[in-house]
C-alpha cells in the first residue's frame, strides 16, 4: 500500500521512524514532509497528506504533530478526507473499519514509537466492512461536506 506521511518539527522524530517501520511492514512511503526540526506549521503538512490521497498518490495517509489535534482539525477540512487522532488500536481499526478512515493521526508529545508502531499496524491491516449502517453514514457525512463547502463556512473567527 502507498502511504503518505507527513509531519510538521514536533512529530519529525516519530515520522523519521514510522518511515522505517512502514517499509518494514512492507509499504512504500511516500514522505510528505517536513525534512527537520525547524518550526513548520502543522496545516501545511495536512494539507498536503491530504492531498496525496485525493490525487491518488496515496491509498493512505499518516500525519504528526505534538498532540494530533491540529493535525487532525486541519487534514478533516479538505473534502473526502476522514482523518482520526488514535492513541489505542481499536481506535485505529475500527475507524477504518467503520468510518472508512483513510488518515491515521497521531501526537508525537502523546505515545513513543512502539506504540505509533502497532497503532500504524493496526490501521494499516484494517479494511473498511462495507456495511449498509457505515455505508450510510459515511453518504450522510459526504452530504455534510457537500452543504458546508469551502463557500458556506460561515465561521466568525
Amino acid at each position: 500500500m502507498r502511504i503518505a506521511i507527513g509531519s510538521d518539527h514536533a512529530g519529525f522524530e516519530l515520522k523519521t521512524h514510522l518511515v522505517t517501520v512502514l517499509g518494514e511492514l512492507g509499504h512504500h512511503a511516500l514522505d510528505i514532509g517536513t525534512h527537520g526540526t525547524e518550526p513548520v506549521d502543522y496545516p501545511d503538512y495536512a494539507e498536503a497528506v491530504a492531498m496525496a490521497i485525493r490525487d491518488g498518490r496515496a491509498d493512505r495517509g499518516v500525519l504528526i504533530c505534538g498532540s494530533g489535534v491540529g493535525a487532525s482539525v486541519a487534514a478533516n477540512k479538505l473534502p473526502g478526507i476522514r482523518a482520526g487522532l488514535c492513541h489505542d488500536t481499536y481506535s485505529a481499526h475500527q475507524g477504518v473499519e467503520h468510518d472508512d478512515m483513510n488518515i491515521l493521526v497521531l501526537g508525537a508529545r502523546v505515545i513513543g514509537p512502539e506504540l505509533a508502531r502497532e497503532l500504524a499496524r493496526a490501521f494499516l491491516d484494517a479494511k473498511f466492512t462495507g456495511e449498509q449502517r457505515h455505508r450510510r453514514r459515511l453518504e450522510k457525512i459526504r452530504a455534510l461536506e457537500a452543504r458546508y463547502g469551502p463557500q458556506a463556512t460561515g465561521v466568525k473567527e
